[in-house]
C-alpha cells in the first residue's frame, strides 16, 4: 500500500515548494485514494509540487496515469509538478513511455 505525507515539508514561505513523500508501490490497488490525497496536496501548493520516489518500490500504468493526471492539474493552476529521488526502474519506465520528457526530475 502507499502511504503518502501531505503536509508541507519544507515552506520557508508561500513561494516554497510542498513536497510529498510517496512510499510503496503505486498500482491499480492504491491509485484512487492517492490521487484524492495528491489532488488535495495541491491545495497546498504554490509554485512547485514535488514528489519524494525515492521510497517507491514499484509503479504500474495506472500510476503514471495518475502522476500525469496530477502534472495536469498542477499546470492549470500554475504550479509545476516535479519528481526526485526516481529509482532506476522507474527512470527506465518513464524514458520508455517519454514520460521523462514531460515531467521534470529533479536530482
Amino acid at each position: 500500500m502507499t502511504v503518502i505525507d501531505i503536509a508541507p515539508l519544507a515552506r520557508a514561505g508561500p513561494s516554497a515548494p510542498t513536497t510529498i513523500r510517496l512510499h510503496g508501490d503505486i498500482d491499480i490497488f492504491t491509485t484512487k485514494a492517492l490521487r484524492l490525497r495528491l489532488l488535495s496536496a495541491l491545495r497546498y501548493s504554490t509554485s512547485m509540487l514535488i514528489l519524494d520516489m525515492s521510497d517507491v518500490s514499484f509503479c504500474d500504468a495506472s500510476g503514471l496515469g495518475v502522476l500525469v493526471g496530477i502534472r495536469n492539474r498542477a499546470r492549470a493552476q500554475g504550479v509545476t509538478l516535479a519528481l526526485t529521488g526516481i529509482r532506476p526502474s522507474l527512470t527506465r519506465i518513464l524514458r520508455i513511455t517519454g514520460l521523462d520528457r514531460s515531467l521534470p526530475i529533479m536530482m
